[in-house]
This record gives C-alpha cells, sequence and structure tokens, in this order.
C-alpha cells in the first residue's frame, strides 16, 4: 500500500525492495544456523547464533531511530517531490502514474488543493487528470479542460496532508510489528545463552 508514495518520495529509484529481500534472506538463514546449533548441541555455535541475533536486533534498532529522528525530513521530501512531480504531470511515466494511484485511493486533488494543477504542465491542454473526478460517472475531459466547470468536478481536498497522515497512521503499525520482531528476537538471544550455558555445564558434570 505504502508502494505510490515511497515512489514519490524517492528522489531517484529506491533499493529499498532489495535491502528488505537481503534483510529477510539473512533472517532466515541465521534461523537456519540456529535450529543447526540447537540439533548439534554446539555452546560455539549457539553464542555464535546469539551474537548474530544481536546484531539483527541492533541494526533494526538503528533503522527505527533514524527513521523516528528523520520523519519531518521525509514529510518535506514528500512535499517538494510530490509538488514537482504534479508541476511535470504528462499521464504516461511512472511518477505521473503514482500521482494518480495517490489521487485514487486516497479521493484528493493536487499538492495542497486541485489549484496546484493550474501552473503543472498537464493543465494548459488537457486540464485536471481524471484522477480527480470525484465522480467518475459524472466527469468528461471536457469538463475537465473547462476552467469554470472543471474545479466543481474534482476532489476539494489536497493529497499532502491526506498522504502524511495516512503515512504516520500506517508506520504506526510498522514500528509496533518492527518491535515485536525485535522482543522475539531478545528472546531469541537469551534462550540461546542459557541452553549454551547448560550443554556447557552438563558437559563438565560427565567429565
Amino acid at each position: 500500500m505504502l508502494g505510490p508514495y515511497i515512489s514519490l518520495i524517492a528522489d531517484n529509484s529506491t533499493n529499498a525492495p532489495y535491502v528488505l529481500i537481503g534483510t529477510g534472506t539473512t533472517i532466515i538463514v541465521f534461523g537456519l544456523f540456529g535450529c543447526f546449533a540447537t540439533c548439534r548441541g554446539s555452546p560455539w555455535m549457539l553464542k555464535l547464533y546469539a551474537m548474530f541475533l544481536s546484531l539483527v536486533f541492533l541494526a533494526e534498532l538503528v533503522a527505527g531511530i533514524s527513521g523516528f529522528v528523520f520523519r519531518h525530513e521525509i514529510k518535506g521530501t514528500f512535499l517538494r517531490t510530490y509538488n514537482d512531480a504534479v508541476q511535470n504531470y504528462n499521464a504516461q511515466d511512472e511518477r505521473s502514474q503514482a500521482v494518480d494511484n495517490v489521487q485514487t485511493s486516497l479521493r484528493c486533488c493536487g499538492v495542497l488543493n486541485y489549484t496546484s494543477w493550474y501552473t503543472s504542465i498537464y493543465f494548459p491542454a488537457n486540464g485536471f487528470p481524471v484522477s480527480c473526478c470525484a465522480n467518475m460517472s459524472d466527469c468528461n475531459p471536457q469538463d475537465l479542460r473547462n476552467a469554470t466547470i472543471g474545479p466543481t468536478k474534482v476532489h476539494q481536498q489536497g493529497c499532502y496532508e491526506l498522504v502524511t497522515s495516512f503515512i504516520e497512521t500506517n508506520m504506526g503499525i510498522i514500528a509496533g510489528v518492527a518491535f515485536g520482531i525485535a522482543f522475539s528476537q531478545l528472546i531469541g538471544m537469551l534462550l540461546a545463552c542459557c541452553l549454551s550455558r547448560f550443554i556447557t555445564a552438563n558437559q563438565y558434570e560427565m567429565v
């Protein structure tokens, strides 16, 4: 759901999907290593597994803190890049399609309001984009090109405020899930260390 907004926030193509895929693969590999270490009953492998989990936990903690600290910069970047996408809208490229997705899904028009389209390169020849229409069944290209009728056919609220509130709401959910995962990793670290000590103590008793 955040895809269209992230594509607008990013100044260039983002590597976020590859980073997330790499992180997920790394966690799966660490998990399999932890299972192998448990089956082998190897104290040093369990300690190494706990160290891996601690590194992942620290990386998640740093990423979470950075996102919280720089959230206002993210809003400012979105305002600038979204305004640029509206001004250079052509209904064809990826950023224009992202603008259409935002306006359709959130039922909004323009940056702060529909008047943002007046200064875009698209408006003089085509008027408002179809994605601005408040009612698709009562919205045609002729009305959208009409400076008098057009404003009555489109959404009155701008997208910037809706997008930022949408992101903040969903970021709260994402943060909750991330903290839940981080807590489970802490439990995994503690269990791995406790099992390692238990195995080591039993080995000494057997000797």
